[in-house]
């Protein structure tokens, strides 16, 4: 491979704000795996946001990127599944797989796609110097005619435009919108751009916390809401707290540790289709998941942007305890339901 920008290459970041900047161009914010996508003639290369290959783990889009891009070029942007017309992050994270037979078998069952947008070299020129309302319009250029399942991400420099997307795009499975300045070059692994990202709240019951790697002070607290027949569905946890706060927790959480695990929600037979902390997976594999259980009576109220089927997609903010609520009216439906929107209609947007 002979490019003139040659992988690896951390992404461009962006940092969080509250409100969607006008500074002329907004996107939505993509639900998948960071990729720079590296071409030259036969030869791609996937690359992550750890800069870690992605390549031998979608054979299908490697196919798609040669028939659908410029026979030299290097784009950045994002890996996604489709189910059902809704982007899918549980069978994206599935696609990542040591067997090449698994490999290759869900890349016929759940293929992926390619949502591009920026373009860093093309043939023998480097485009990172560039600013980005010029890498965009080369990029809308050179993907002129490429097909499903390669796209280029739709933007709009309308901000109430911007607004509707941020509003309904979620339906489809999105997280927010992502807004670029126009006279920015690109900047490997820089906050250089803003995302917009829904927050809410939520109040979780804790039932069970981890242990902290560095020793006895409390790790994660793990979430529960009810389920509609009563039982404790395990939602996800929350982790991000000072040394001093993890000491203190472990004092507030002391007076519920007084349970038997086989009394537990947790412990013991769970229905299928339950999802409880303790399960081995291959992302998980080799760490302790172990917990230790509490009394379901404690109400922690949460921060978080948006769900993933049953558990919160990404890992929740700690706001406050809520000693007012009762464990049990900590309940799904208290979460806000988002409208269906099509991921087909997405891709379409202008």
């Amino acid at each position: 491979m002979d490019l003139p920008v040659m992988p690896p290459v951390a992404p461009m970041l962006a940092k969080a704000v509250a409100q969607i900047p006008d500074v002329g161009h907004v996107e939505p914010k993509w639900d998948g795996f960071r990729t720079i996508v590296f071409r030259d003639g036969d030869e791609v290369v996937l690359g992550s946001r750890n800069e870690r290959p992605l390549t031998r783990y979608f054979p299908e889009l490697v196919e798609a990127i040669r028939a659908n891009s410029p026979a030299r070029c290097v784009i950045d942007g994002e890996i996604v599944v489709v189910t059902g017309d809704r982007l899918d992050f549980e069978a994206l994270q599935q696609r990542i797989h040591p067997a090449d037979s698994r490999v290759r078998m869900l890349a016929a069952q759940t293929p992926s796609a390619l949502v591009a947008f920026d373009l860093l070299a093309l043939g023998d020129e480097d485009l990172t110097g560039l600013p980005f309302a010029e890498r965009r319009a080369r990029l809308v250029e050179a993907l002129a005619a490429a097909t499903d399942p390669v796209f280029v991400t739709p933007a709009t420099a309308d901000l109430e435009e911007a607004q509707r997307w941020f509003s309904t795009f979620e339906g489809a499975g999105l997280d927010g919108v992502v807004a670029k300045p126009l006279d920015g070059v690109y900047q490997p692994n820089k906050r250089a751009m803003f995302k917009i990202k829904h927050e809410r709240t939520a109040d979780c019951v804790v039932a069970g916390f981890r242990w902290h790697k560095s020793g006895d002070v409390v790790g994660s607290l793990l979430l529960g809401l009810y389920r509609e027949d009563g039982r404790l569905q395990h939602v996800g946890v929350t982790s991000s707290f000072s040394m001093a706060r993890r000491r203190e927790l472990l004092d507030e959480l002391a007076p519920y540790r007084d349970v038997d695990v086989a009394d537990h929600p947790w412990g013991g037979e769970v229905s299928a289709g339950d999802r409880v902390p303790g399960a081995v997976s291959r992302w998980s594999s080799g760490k302790d998941l172990s917990f230790v259980p509490l009394r379901p009576e404690l109400v922690v109220e949460v921060a978080y942007d948006h769900m993933e089927g049953d558990r919160f997609r990404h890992i929740p903010s700690f706001r406050r305890w809520r000693p007012d609520r009762d464990a049990r009216s900590c309940t799904f439906d208290q979460l806000e339901q988002t409208l269906d929107y099509p991921f087909s209609e997405v891709v379409r947007a202008t």
